[in-house]
């Protein structure tokens, strides 16, 4: 990957249609890539997709 303009990124369903504080991910073969969908230059930040798998798991049951 070149740089995060080169990756799918894709908005929660639970955004709305205003956009107003949500977040954008991307997911790679090694990473999740997330980043603020209010202001996209804003650095992003990536984690191993069991990290990502184990904060999903958590924020559904949490």
């Amino acid at each position: 990957m070149s740089s995060t303009a080169d990756l799918d990124w894709f908005k929660s369903s639970y955004s709305g249609t205003e956009g107003d504080n949500c977040v954008e991910v991307a997911a790679t073969a090694t990473a999740v890539h997330v980043r603020d969908s209010k202001d996209v230059s804003l650095p992003h930040f990536a984690v191993g997709r069991d990290g990502w798998a184990r904060f999903v798991e958590y924020a559904a049951h949490g």
